[in-house]
């Protein structure tokens, strides 16, 4: 089982919970951070396909 450590999204309204969330203006925005947090978190981007994506630390 995996920990989300972040979530990554252009739809603030749709998303919510105990994790950071980093808002995107647009899809290029999003994807960079994403994959710069994933860097730095050492964890993995998952891609929901409704313009969010969450990072989860996997055990």
């Amino acid at each position: 089982m995996g920990e989300i450590k972040a979530v990554v999204t252009m739809h603030k309204q749709q998303v919510g919970g105990g994790a950071p969330i980093f808002v995107a203006d647009n899809v290029k925005q999003m994807e960079e951070t994403a994959f710069l947090l994933e860097k730095l978190l050492d964890a993995a981007v998952h891609d929901l396909k409704n313009g969010t994506f969450i990072l989860v630390k996997h055990k």
